[in-house]
């Protein structure tokens, strides 16, 4: 397991833009993919982006395609996703997560998710 820690969230307004980062412990960091769930209020959690272990292929949901952007760092263990022209529906709390027990797979799956972070709260208003 790895420990996951959010920060970058915070209130904003609809066309504005954010940057998450997570920042994640222990030395397995650059063997496994790693990603970005949401979820908001009466609504399952749902994966808006996933990164492969070497950065060399994503992911997104088509909610966020063209919006969003998720890149790592393997020499600093940290993963960064900037949110451009935000919308009030991307109001959600937003969980980094690391698919730790597949190691130099691509993870694409929600359920292939399998530690992580506390979460922080992305508030977009109209």
């Amino acid at each position: 397991q790895v420990r996951l820690v959010e920060s970058g969230g915070g209130l904003v307004q609809a066309g504005d833009s954010l940057r998450l980062s997570c920042a994640a412990s222990g030395r397995t960091f650059s063997t496994h993919s790693m990603g970005w769930a949401r979820q908001a209020p009466g609504k399952e959690r749902e994966l808006v982006a996933a990164i492969n272990w070497i950065g060399s292929s994503t992911y997104y949901a088509d909610s966020v395609k063209g919006r969003f952007t998720l890149s790592r760092d393997n020499t600093k263990n940290m993963v960064y996703l900037v949110m451009n022209s935000l919308k009030p529906e991307d109001t959600a709390v937003y969980y980094c997560a690391a698919a730790v027990s597949r190691p130099f797979k691509d993870s694409i799956n929600i359920y292939e998710f399998d530690s992580w972070g506390q979460g922080t709260q992305v508030t977009v208003s109209a």
